[in-house]
């Protein structure tokens, strides 16, 4: 019976162990204000995201404009037929307005602003309390606004007669957003702009409503559930009469719990990308939705590493013939190491100094351009750092241990004439 109840115990501290480890990434990552901010701020620079954006943007605006009529009131009738094609050549160089816009380092400071506005009260995605990017039981809710009013700014000096006047919109590139920023644009235009305008919706999203609920019910109570995990895992060993064995199954049943739960964010993922149209807007979620979740990616990668490892050393440690033979054999090899290692640094001890002071300058050389290699791998700035200081101790280490055996090092007698 302690047997079995130990097994029980070691699956259901495996799920939740997986399921803490969800919540916690929701609290220190989404949740996270700064944490935030760096992982959606890439997104406007990714192409796929970028793309999808442009096309939208560009069909909002020119549901705004409507600039085929507008074209077909100017032109004289005998010309109407040029209308068509004016408004395809006026489209793409909007398209391409919106792309130079989004990919701007000025809209980036909009963007990293916007998010942090938005955060500052720990308000998140997951939640559905963000106002940019909300949830709801039919769909996500993206605003766009924004940009779409830093792009007719900008369309405003391309093309100041694509509005009939002139129009006057507030610059967002300090990160300033005003919170009327829909009534400005409408009094700038002179529209009344619809309800859903510049605001892109994914539907039939409810999966993801329901996991939002689900995590914003796991933060609230995520201390007691990490402490639920952890006395759940030592009850597991306590009960269990062979802990040996409760650790292995433990590993293994962490393995089975982290595959269980990522299978389950791909499936939830892929229904939410399949309510998307196909192509360009569907390409853009995607990308988008693997910026978001990477560090959860990353972290049920390492849970099932982890799980692994303890499974496969729970197992070494036992009595079985291949864990004794395993064993034996890297006792074995390790031993056969070690006098290797001691035999090769007896001679490094006795010939290295030697070695080095008859060839100080290719030693040093060496030192230097393993220095450059590695500064050329590890590209920052602390990087470069570390092996500006360990190079500099290099060089002097190999100096003074030339210099320590010069002086060691007798001079031979001057040969006999």
């Amino acid at each position: 019976m302690r047997r079995g109840v130990a097994a029980v115990l070691a699956a259901v501290a495996a799920f939740a162990l997986v399921t803490s480890v969800v919540g916690l990434w929701g609290a220190t990552t989404t949740l996270n204000t700064d944490r935030w901010v760096a992982t959606v701020a890439p997104l406007p620079q990714d192409p796929k995201v970028n793309a999808a954006v442009a096309e939208y943007s560009t069909t909002e605006v020119f549901r705004l404009l409507d600039v085929e009529q507008r074209l077909r009131t100017v032109l004289p009738e005998q010309a109407a037929f040029v209308a068509g094609p004016l408004t395809a050549q006026i489209r793409e160089q909007v398209r391409k307005t919106v792309q130079n816009v989004l990919g701007s380092d000025r809209f980036q400071v909009i963007w990293v602003e916007l998010n942090r506005q938005l955060h500052q009260r720990v308000i998140d995605v997951l939640e559905g309390e963000s106002s940019v990017v909300t949830a709801r039981e039919n769909g996500i809710q993206i605003d766009l606004l924004p940009l779409i009013n830093q792009v007719l700014r900008q369309l405003s000096d391309q093309l100041p007669t694509l509005f009939g006047k002139q129009i006057t919109l507030p610059d967002l590139s300090s990160g300033a957003i005003p919170e009327n920023l829909r009534l400005r644009v409408e009094e700038a235009l002179g529209v009344t702009l619809p309800a859903d305008f510049a605001t892109y919706t994914i539907d039939g999203a409810g999966h993801l409503w329901e996991v939002q609920q689900a995590v914003a019910s796991a933060k609230r109570y995520l201390a007691l559930f990490v402490a639920g995990t952890i006395l759940l895992l030592l009850a597991a060993f306590v009960v269990s009469p062979g802990r040996r064995r409760t650790a292995v199954q433990f590993g293994l049943w962490l393995v089975v719990a982290a595959v269980t739960v990522t299978a389950v964010l791909r499936v939830v993922r892929r229904e939410i990308i399949e309510t998307v149209p196909a192509g360009v807007y569907r390409d853009g979620v995607d990308a988008a939705m693997t910026t978001v979740l990477g560090l959860l990616r990353e972290r049920g990668t390492q849970l099932i590493v982890i799980g692994t490892a303890i499974a496969l050393l729970a197992y070494l440690a036992g009595p079985g013939r291949f864990a004794v033979w395993a064993r034996h054999w890297v006792a074995r090899w390790t031993a056969a190491g070690w006098r290797r290692a001691r035999a090769g640094s007896v001679v490094v001890a006795a010939r290295g100094p030697g070695f080095i002071a008859r060839n100080l300058d290719a030693v040093r050389v060496g030192g230097l351009v393993v220095a450059i290699l590695l500064a050329l791998v590890l590209s920052s700035w602390t990087s470069l750092l570390v092996i500006v200081v360990l190079l500099a101790a290099y060089e002097v280490a190999v100096t003074l241990i030339a210099r320590r055996h010069a002086q060691v090092e007798p001079t031979p007698p001057p040969a006999l004439g």
